[in-house]
């Protein structure tokens, strides 16, 4: 008696042999596509590294373009360089969540919503003849949906903004995502982090700044619209990397001539 091919046996056996072959070749390409995938994100990480510092010239190799910068390692428990972890495959976003290479930041404390602080973290600097001509900062905060991840780059004065950009973040699009609009970035270089007293100053104003304030003109930039808790964010995370806790210490050490 022939076997009956529509039998309920066969429909299993036939479904669970295209799975098995779908799931194998789902499998082979992500194993073979995660080295193309990790170094795609490399690359990201040095073109938003080189725009926040002004450096970024497009149809050149990132790589080549890239090359101008080094790659440090500081210890923000005391604002000096570090030779602790290796350079090159550090990740201070996995160390933020390992509590052996970080700590909890009191609610207090945490004005950017990161809860850890890793301890050592990747500084980027451009220098010309032994001498610091650029300082390029990660940086990151809750917004009002996720965390912004990007960079501050710092003049040689330590206090002017070259540029500052993030590079990831799930904010709304036209609202808290205006954090990408090449327009409002633009506002962001020349604005001093501090002021003559040395407290921070740079950050989001509600609304427009006012073009007769010399206060506004040197330090602010104008708000996101319609997106309070982003911009809120923001000015937090500045304040909290530009501070005590944050860079602060190794920018005052830079100064000095102490690190």
């Amino acid at each position: 008696m022939a076997k009956n091919k529509d039998s309920l046996q066969n429909t299993i056996k036939v479904a669970f042999l295209v799975c098995l072959a779908c799931s194998i070749v789902v499998s082979f390409a992500a194993v073979s596509l995660k080295p193309i995938q990790k170094n795609n994100k490399v690359i990201d990480v040095k073109k938003n590294i080189l725009t926040a510092a002004g450096l970024l010239e497009e149809g050149r190799s990132i790589d080549e373009q890239f090359s101008v910068i080094s790659t440090k390692i500081v210890d923000l428990s005391n604002g000096k360089y570090s030779t602790a972890v290796d350079v090159d495959t550090y990740d201070q976003f996995k160390a933020a969540k390992d509590p052996k290479q970080s700590e909890k930041l009191a609610s207090s404390d945490d004005i950017a919503g990161i809860k850890r602080l890793e301890t050592y973290a990747k500084v980027y600097a451009v220098e010309e003849n032994g001498q610091l001509e650029t300082l390029i900062l990660p940086i990151r905060g809750y917004g009002l949906w996720s965390t912004l991840y990007g960079f501050v780059a710092l003049d040689k004065d330590l206090n002017t903004i070259k540029g500052l950009g993030f590079y990831q973040h799930a904010e709304t699009p036209g609202l808290g995502g205006e954090v990408d609009n090449p327009k409002w970035k633009g506002m962001w270089p020349g604005k001093k982090v501090f002021d003559e007293s040395g407290a921070i100053v740079a950050g989001l104003k509600k609304g427009a700044i006012n073009p007769q304030s010399a206060f506004d003109q040197a330090h602010l930039v104008d708000g996101l619209s319609g997106a309070t808790l982003t911009a809120r964010g923001v000015d937090n995370l500045i304040k909290f990397w530009m501070g005590d806790l944050g860079f602060g210490p190794f920018l005052a050490n830079l100064k000095a001539g102490e690190v």
